[in-house]
């Protein structure tokens, strides 16, 4: 008799159709690779598709996650980011061993990505988030990060929250077992046209001789569109046939403000709708090769700042995926191999300057030039090899010890019981869905 396959529930932070966003597509494909040891089951918010690629998906809602618990209940591994307390509560009492992604520093994000926000709301939010970190850090049994900077960040936190002793040491050094590194990663195919029309079908005004520049994501406010926007309005100058094209417009209100900012510096330079144009829509995860593959370069950039030091940028991958090489700020891990590998090109955060320098060094070269390093990086980083420590977990004994203990900081439990009082505040005046985080 073949060994039953154990059984394992992704869960995803966001929705599974529509505008897909990173943590959807992470729990996605961490799913597919999952799959070929267990029986999988995807778990998205709202009405999700029934199944994805052959993954049953069920649906569920945030604040009122209840529709998970018989699936918990049969469940022997769940994956999950860290949540709201009454999603963390269902996987804290869940029989299930519980794998927790902090790919994603949910604190620094929100600190960097919510400007205009009343300090009080902005501080009460990031409690919040760094609560649910510091439970995560409990309640896990096997804890996954994006980097290795991201690892040693949790590490301290670890230490500091004492959940770091002598017996876990001796047993494991490296504590490889408790913490491991699984990146964002890519398919094992490469990028191909998928007929969805990409820049050159959705901006029919440019052609295939223009030097045409991709911002292949959101317009976020840890990002820095507007040194993009400016470097592109200087090489203008000398090099009339730059057009850079941001592809994504997310619908979260701090995006828009950020893409609207972006947009007004372009109209102040008097660039936009010529050498910088805003696409109104989103790309669908399937068709962004499209996108990718009319384009000469990619550009990213970002502030100076803690998001920056922790961050992975995932989008850059698509760019790996693609062979096409990309022009960034510097300050995270990515950047750093970009540059070394001769991927592309990084410059100084918020340096005007360098981004339009770089971007020139990187538009002079021919796009094949720098094929063999982003095909290099591509390897690196496919799902079916970067996803290894969690297929791992997932194929070691079911007897895996539970560490589990409850968060006992005064601070935490004061702000946990708050929410709990304020969520049913919340439900009986109609507000079920809200805060939607």
């Amino acid at each position: 008799m073949s060994p039953t396959l154990p059984r394992v529930l992704v869960i995803s932070q966001d929705r599974l159709d529509g505008q897909v966003a990173g943590t959807s597509i992470r729990a996605l494909e961490l799913a597919r690779v999952l799959r070929r040891g267990a029986t999988v089951t995807l778990a998205g918010v709202g009405t999700p598709p029934p199944a994805i690629d052959g993954i049953p998906c069920v649906g569920y809602q945030p604040q009122h996650p209840d529709a998970l618990r018989p699936l918990l209940d049969a469940t022997d591994i769940a994956v999950a980011l860290p949540h709201w307390p009454r999603l963390m509560r269902l996987l804290r009492a869940s029989p299930a061993r519980v794998v927790f992604d902090l790919y994603v520093p949910q604190p620094l994000e929100i600190m960097s990505g919510f400007p205009g926000l009343r300090p009080r709301i902005g501080d009460t939010l990031t409690e919040f988030a760094t609560d649910r970190i510091v439970e995560a850090l409990r309640d896990g049994d096997f804890l996954l990060c994006a980097t290795e900077k991201q690892r040693d960040l949790y590490l301290g936190i670890l230490l500091a929250e004492r959940l770091i002793d002598g017996a876990r040491y001796r047993a494991d050094p490296t504590l490889r077992s408790l913490i491991d590194v699984v990146p964002f990663g890519l398919a094992d195919d490469d990028a191909e046209p998928t007929g969805g029309g990409g820049i050159l079908g959705a901006f029919p005004q440019f052609s295939a001789d223009d030097e045409l520049v991709l911002w292949n994501g959101g317009v976020w406010p840890w990002l820095d569109p507007e040194t993009a926007v400016r470097a592109v309005a200087r090489l203008a100058e000398r090099r009339p046939r730059i057009r850079l094209v941001f592809m994504g417009a997310a619908t979260q209100v701090p995006a828009q403000r950020t893409a609207a900012r972006a947009r007004a510096v372009a109209e102040r330079l008097g660039v936009l709708g010529d050498h910088v144009v805003f696409h109104d829509g989103w790309v669908p995860y399937d068709e962004r090769a499209d996108w990718l593959l009319d384009a000469r370069c990619a550009l990213y950039a970002h502030h100076d700042h803690l998001e920056t030091r922790f961050a992975f940028r995932t989008r850059l991958l698509d760019c790996f995926w693609a062979r096409l090489p990309v022009v960034c700020s510097a300050g995270d891990e990515l950047a750093d191999e970009i540059e070394r590998r001769d991927a592309g090109r990084s410059f100084a955060p918020e340096d005007v300057a360098g981004c339009a320098e770089a971007l020139d060094r990187v538009l002079s070269r021919p796009r094949e030039d720098f094929a063999p390093a982003l095909a290099s990086l591509a390897d690196r980083y496919r799902w079916s090899t970067v996803a290894a420590p969690l297929e791992r977990f997932v194929a070691a004994d079911a007897t895996h010890p539970s560490r589990r203990r409850r968060a006992v900081r005064p601070g935490h439990l004061a702000r946990h019981h708050g929410y709990r009082l304020g969520r049913a505040a919340l439900d009986a005046v109609g507000r079920r869905d809200w805060p939607d985080l």
